[in-house]
């Protein structure tokens, strides 16, 4: 795995204390490692958690936008199936390791957060989708 991602966005410390609590008990997969599981014909169904306004402006490719206030009430309708693989991702790795507690909370065993979100996938240069592009 690599480093734990960067805050660009100025985090409170309640909130920082709360991510790093949650981590302790959340799976995590690397870009690197998702990547290479998708190139070996691994699928997992990749879920934004981010806000509207962010997923508007660009969202990774392939991925189904859940936002945080939502994903808890919604997952089920989607995903009736615990077992499903799900990667979820935010601006910056901190967001979606909240959301896959309370997933894990919910009984989903496969669920994991992308380490670095949308600023580490976009950093690595890597593509995105817009409206323009689908």
């Amino acid at each position: 795995m690599s480093d734990r991602p960067v805050a660009t966005h100025v985090h409170s410390p309640g909130f920082l204390a709360l991510v790093t609590e949650a981590r302790a008990r959340v799976r995590e997969i690397d870009i690197p490692d998702y990547l290479a599981a998708h190139g070996k014909g691994q699928h997992p169904v990749l879920v934004d958690v981010r806000e509207d306004h962010e997923w508007n402006a660009g969202r990774l490719p392939g991925a189904m936008h859940l936002g945080k206030g939502i994903i808890e009430r919604d997952i089920e309708k989607h995903f009736p199936d615990h077992d499903t693989p799900l990667v979820c991702y935010c601006g910056g790795g901190f967001r979606s390791v909240l959301v896959c507690e309370n997933l894990q909370r919910m009984g989903y065993r496969n669920a994991r957060s992308l380490v670095g979100g949308y600023r580490g996938w976009i950093a690595a240069g890597h593509p995105i989708e817009t409206d323009e592009t689908e």
